[in-house]
C-alpha cells in the first residue's frame, strides 16, 4: 500500500455528511428501529471508524458464509471473523431489502441507518463450529455466549453512520484508525508493533514486548480492549491506569496507548488474525502474537483449547496478503540469580526463577502482602490497591439460602446487630420477606420470577459490595442457577459468602412459624419449596451450618470466625 494511497484509506469513515445527517433524522420518524446491547455498539463503532476495513456495514449472507467455509469474503480478501446484526425474530419478520433499519444506543440515541439488504436464519451450530472448532459450550465460553446472547436472525446490509458511539471516558485515547495513523506519522515512526491486552501488565510484559519490538525494530502501539469487561476483570478504569502508569516505564518516545472497544470472540488462531488486521487498519506494520493467543483458558492453569502456536502460524502464513507482519511474542521468566528476565526458552536448568500468579497477585493485595519491585511497577501496584483494598477495607455479602424456618432471618438479624456493634462499615439486610415486599412486590413464585427475585438481590449486593459495605441478604434463593448469577454479579466487587442452612425439613416443619408448611400438606398452598417446588442444595457453600442443635448466637459465631480467618474482619 503507497504511502499517498494509505493515506486516502484512512481519512475514510462511515459517518455522512452533516446535511445527510438532518435529513435522516427527519425521516427517522417512520424508519423501524433497533436498541443495540453492549456487544453490538462495539461491532458498530468499529465498522463506522473503518477499524473493520473494508466492511461497509455488517455482512450479507454470502460473504457470512465464505467467512466461515474459507476465511474470506466472496471478493476474496482474507477476514476470518463473522460481523452480523442479530435481532430478534419480531424485528426480523418486519424487514425487507431495501429498507432502512434506524440503530441506537442502550438510551435510544440514534447512531447509524442500516439499509436492508438480507434477512436470514444462521444455522449457530454450524457457526460455532467454524469460528471457534465446536459446537458444544461447555467445551469453549465463546460457543456457550454465541448460543445465549445472539438472537436468532442475521440482518446485512450498508451503514450511514451519524455519530460514534459516546464514551465520556478517556476521551484522548479512543483515537480512531484515522487519527492513530496520523499520529504515527507526525511522529515518523515507519514501523509500529500493535499489541494487544486485556489484562493488567507487569515488568515481564514489559521485557516481553520490549524484545519483540526491538527484533522487529518498530516502535510499540499498547492497544488495550475496553469492550465488555468479563465476570473476573478489572473495572477497566483501573485497567487503563495501571496501562497509563505501564508505558512509563519504557524509553520516551517509542510508545503509543490507545484504547479499542472490541468484542471479544476467544476464537484463537482466527481471533489472532482478526486482530493483526484491525492493526493494520490502525496503522500497524507489525501485530505481537503469542503461542495461546485468543485461547479462552488463556492466562489460566487449564489446558489450552487450542494448539500451542497455531495462531502464531495462521497470521504467519497470512501476512503478505493482510500487509502487516507478525512478530512472535516469547514469554519471559524472571532468573532471580541473574536478577533479570530471560525468555523460558532460554532458562538453563540450573537457574533459579520465581513468579507470581495472577491468583496469588490478587491473595497478595487482599492481605495486604509485599508485591516485590521484580514483579509488577510501583504506579501499577499502587492502581492496583485501589481497587483491591485489603479485605478489611473491602466491602462483601453474606447470602444465606435454605428452607423457610432453616434459620435464615433469624441468623441474619444477629449478624446485623453484630455488624452494626463493629461500626466499620455501613450495613444492609436483605431479608427475603423484605425484599418481596419492598422490591419485588409484583412477582409470583414461578422459577423464572424466583430467580428474577434473587437476580434483584444479587444487583443491589453488588451495589453494596461494590461501595464498601455489607450486605446480608436471607432469601430462600432455591435455585442453583440464580444463586450463581449473585455470586458472578458481587465477587468482582468484594467477597461473596454463601451460607447454606442445612437444617433438615422436618426440623423446618416443627418450626413453621408462618403456616407455609401446613398449608402445603393440605393442599391449601401450591409451589412451596421443600414440598411441591424442589429445592436445590448449593454445590459449593462458603459455610454449611445445620440450626437443629445451634443457638442463632452460636450459628453467628461460625460466621465470625470464617469472616476472620477469611480477613474480612479484624
Amino acid at each position: 500500500m503507497s504511502t499517498e494511497n494509505t493515506a486516502n484509506f484512512y481519512s475514510e469513515n462511515l459517518l455522512v455528511h452533516f446535511r445527510r445527517i438532518d435529513r435522516l433524522k427527519q425521516e427517522a420518524g417512520v424508519y423501524l428501529s433497533m436498541d443495540l446491547n453492549q456487544r453490538q455498539l462495539c461491532d458498530l463503532e468499529l465498522l463506522l471508524n473503518r477499524a473493520f476495513y473494508p466492511l461497509v456495514g455488517f455482512m450479507n449472507r454470502a460473504d457470512y458464509e465464505s467467512v466461515l467455509d474459507n476465511m474470506r469474503l466472496t471478493d476474496g480478501t482474507v477476514w476470518p471473523m463473522p460481523v452480523c446484526l442479530d435481532v430478534p425474530e419480531a424485528v426480523a419478520q418486519k424487514l425487507h431489502p431495501g429498507e432502512p433499519l434506524a440503530l441506537r444506543d442502550e438510551e435510544g440515541f440514534m447512531l447509524a441507518v442500516l439499509t436492508v439488504q438480507e434477512v436470514w436464519m444462521p444455522d449457530l451450530k454450524r457457526h460455532a463450529r467454524a469460528v471457534f472448532g465446536t459446537s458444544r459450550p461447555d467445551e469453549h465460553p465463546g460457543v456457550g455466549k454465541l448460543f445465549q446472547e445472539v438472537h436468532p436472525w442475521f440482518v446485512g446490509g450498508t451503514l450511514e453512520g451519524l455519530h460514534l458511539p459516546l464514551h465520556y471516558d478517556f476521551a484522548d485515547l479512543r483515537t480512531s484508525p484515522a487519527q492513530t495513523h496520523r499520529i504515527f506519522t507526525q511522529r515518523g515512526w515507519r514501523n509500529v508493533a500493535g499489541f494487544q491486552t486485556e489484562r493488567h501488565l507487569h515488568c515481564a510484559h514489559r521485557e516481553m514486548i520490549l524484545r519483540g519490538a526491538r527484533e522487529a525494530g518498530a516502535n510499540l502501539f499498547i492497544h488495550p480492549v475496553v469492550g465488555r469487561a468479563g465476570p473476573n476483570d478489572l473495572d477497566h478504569f483501573t485497567l487503563v491506569r495501571c496501562y497509563q502508569e505501564f508505558i512509563t516505564n519504557f524509553p520516551r518516545n517509542m510508545v503509543q496507548l490507545g484504547l479499542i472497544p472490541l468484542e471479544r470472540r476467544l476464537a484463537g488462531p482466527r481471533q489472532a488474525l482478526f486482530e493483526a488486521i484491525i492493526r493494520r487498519n490502525y496503522g500497524c506494520t507489525h501485530f505481537m502474537i503469542s503461542q495461546d493467543h485468543g485461547d479462552p483458558f488463556a492466562g489460566d492453569s487449564r489446558e489450552r483449547f487450542y494448539p500451542q502456536g497455531a495462531a502464531q502460524e495462521l497470521t504467519k502464513s497470512l501476512e503478505d496478503e493482510i500487509d502487516i507482519k507478525m512478530i512472535p511474542l516469547q514469554q519471559m521468566v524472571y532468573v532471580e540469580d541473574k536478577a533479570q528476565y530471560f525468555p523460558v526458552s532460554q532458562v538453563e536448568p540450573d537457574m533459579k526463577t520465581k513468579e507470581i500468579s495472577s491468583a496469588e497477585l490478587k491473595r497478595r493485595l487482599e492481605f495486604d502482602l509485599e508485591i516485590p519491585e521484580w514483579f509488577s511497577f510501583p504506579g501499577v501496584v499502587q492502581e492496583l490497591k485501589k481497587a483491591y483494598p485489603p479485605r478489611h477495607r473491602q466491602g462483601f455479602t453474606v447470602f444465606i439460602t435454605g428452607l423457610s424456618g432453616a434459620g435464615k432471618s433469624t441468623l441474619a438479624k444477629v449478624l446485623y446487630v453484630r455488624f452494626m456493634e463493629m461500626r466499620e462499615r455501613p450495613v444492609t439486610l436483605l431479608d427475603g420477606d423484605i425484599v418481596r415486599k419492598n422490591l419485588s412486590s409484583e412477582l409470583d413464585f414461578t422459577r423464572a420470577h424466583r430467580n428474577l427475585n434473587v437476580q434483584r438481590i444479587g444487583f443491589v449486593a453488588s451495589e453494596i459490595t461494590k461501595n464498601r459495605g455489607i450486605a446480608i441478604c436471607a432469601p430462600i434463593a432455591p435455585y442453583e442457577e440464580s444463586r450463581s448469577l449473585a455470586r458472578d454479579m458481587i465477587t468482582p466487587y468484594g467477597g461473596f459468602v454463601e451460607i447454606f442452612m442445612s437444617t433438615p425439613l422436618d426440623i423446618c416443619e416443627q418450626r413453621d412459624r408462618k403456616g407455609i408448611y401446613a398449608k402445603a400438606r393440605s393442599g391449601a398452598m401450591k409451589g412451596v419449596t421443600g414440598i411441591d417446588d424442589p429445592y436445590e442444595p448449593p454445590r459449593n457453600p462458603e459455610i454449611n451450618i445445620d440450626t437443629t442443635n445451634l443457638t442463632p448466637t452460636e450459628a453467628a459465631q461460625e460466621v465470625f470466625l470464617f469472616l476472620e480467618e477469611q480477613g474480612y474482619i479484624r
